[in-house]
């Protein structure tokens, strides 16, 4: 384990508590910078995908480094205007039309149609504007069918065979399309990514006025020791020859877009937890560490069986020389609260080779920068969402989310005298 640093993680407990995420800001840089570097035929726009990690100064942070913006609801796009991002390089995919979709239009935020309906809504408001339709191209790739969001058994954006009704929305409202998106989900190989763009480009051929277009995100992210990162040199490499291609034989030169998320942020995270039991279940059974976390900053394991790096840091710094097979369990009166459960299967449990805790002792879960924070069972069991804390390059640490309150999570409720 290297972030935080053994003397951080004891700083960070005494300042600002558990459980606690932790961002480190030279990573998060460092991740931007590759993703900036992504090969091309003729120019690049890297989008955020904030869904994976909203905090407004992580979007700050790679806004200044010239990332836009892929807002997933009408309120990411507003968050990402209160956070100072420009209007014009935020675009909204949503599977919800949102609510004020004119109002930020007229701002100067970009929508990307993900349904037949949202192009005719759409087409209501702004008839004779340009507009982006996502399609789904009949292909998808993502580790298991809850994070892949292209194919038959996915709703996401209009079936590739639909595209005579696009054209009869397009000419009704006189639309101009220009934009194309498309996403296959989680995955690493080159390629599956050049099969995914071809079909992507076959479609983009048959929309006339399309410049620029969106290949969305899904880079594999390599939180495990035995997991592989995508190479994204190797992946943009492949895509140029048919983009070439494309140009040669269709006049156009496709400006390319994409959109990662946990690849600028995975890896830069971590949540800092402490051990508050230790039981078991006899000798048949099983030996848990209960953490003073759970699904409510940490909810990959249960939807997904996802692994992430957990480590046990001695309260008093010596750590025990003896290693135990440690089931991890979280906080929440939930028996699907397992933080080490089966790969890929979050009904089934598989210890980690631990050092023996003691109450008391630090818990660091890597890999936590991505789909934690932003995706909680917030408030489940009445728990106040947790703190962020940025470490900048110099070392600081920096406060960017209080810790909840109760009176913050009862604010709402109305109850007659």
């Amino acid at each position: 384990m290297s972030f935080p640093s053994h003397a951080q993680i004891q700083t960070l407990r005494a300042e600002f508590g558990t459980p606690l995420y932790v961002y480190d800001q030279q990573a998060l840089e460092a991740a931007a910078q590759e993703a900036l570097a992504f090969p091309n035929a003729y120019g690049l726009t890297v989008r955020y995908a904030m869904k994976a990690l909203p905090n407004a100064a992580i979007l700050r942070i790679l806004s200044g480094l010239g990332l836009h913006i892929d807002a997933s609801s009408g309120f990411e796009a507003e968050r990402a205007l209160l956070a100072g991002v420009p209007a014009e390089h935020i675009q909204i995919t949503s599977q919800e039309l949102p609510q004020d979709l004119k109002g930020l239009v007229e701002r100067g935020v970009l929508f990307n149609a993900c349904s037949l309906e949202q192009l005719e809504a759409y087409g209501r408001l702004f008839p004779g504007h340009e507009v982006s339709v996502r399609i789904n191209p009949g292909l998808g790739s993502g580790h298991n069918n809850r994070t892949n969001v292209g194919g038959p058994a996915s709703s996401f954006g209009i079936w590739h065979g639909h595209l005579d009704q696009i054209e009869a929305i397009r000419a009704r409202a006189d639309l101009r399309i220009t934009r194309m998106h498309t996403h296959i989900g989680s995955g690493g190989d080159p390629e599956t990514w050049k099969h995914c763009a071809r079909l992507t480009l076959g479609v983009a051929a048959r929309l006339p006025e399309v410049t620029r277009l969106n290949l969305g995100g899904g880079f594999k992210i390599a939180r495990m020791p035995d997991e592989t990162s995508a190479d994204l040199a190797d992946i943009g490499g492949a895509l140029i020859s048919d983009f070439q291609n494309f140009a040669g034989e269709h006049g156009r030169e496709l400006h390319l877009e994409i959109e990662p998320g946990s690849f600028l942020v995975a890896r830069a995270g971590a949540i800092v937890a402490n051990v508050v039991d230790v039981v078991d279940t006899g000798s048949e059974g099983y030996t848990f560490a209960k953490v003073d976390s759970g699904m409510t900053e940490f909810l990959r394991p249960n939807l997904y069986g996802a692994q992430h790096p957990i480590s046990i840091v001695p309260v008093d710094g010596n750590a025990s020389q003896e290693e135990i097979d440690l089931l991890v369990a979280g906080h929440c009166c939930e028996s699907g609260d397992i933080l080490t459960p089966a790969p890929g299967d979050p009904e089934g449990l598989v210890p980690r080779r631990l050092p023996r805790p003691t109450p008391g002792d630090a818990v660091v879960i890597g890999g936590a920068g991505a789909y934690c924070s932003g995706l909680a069972a917030s408030n489940y069991n009445s728990f106040p969402q947790a703190a962020e804390v940025l470490i900048t390059p110099e070392g600081d640490l920096r406060l960017i989310r209080r810790r909840q309150t109760l009176d913050q999570i009862i604010a709402n409720e109305l109850i007659d005298d």
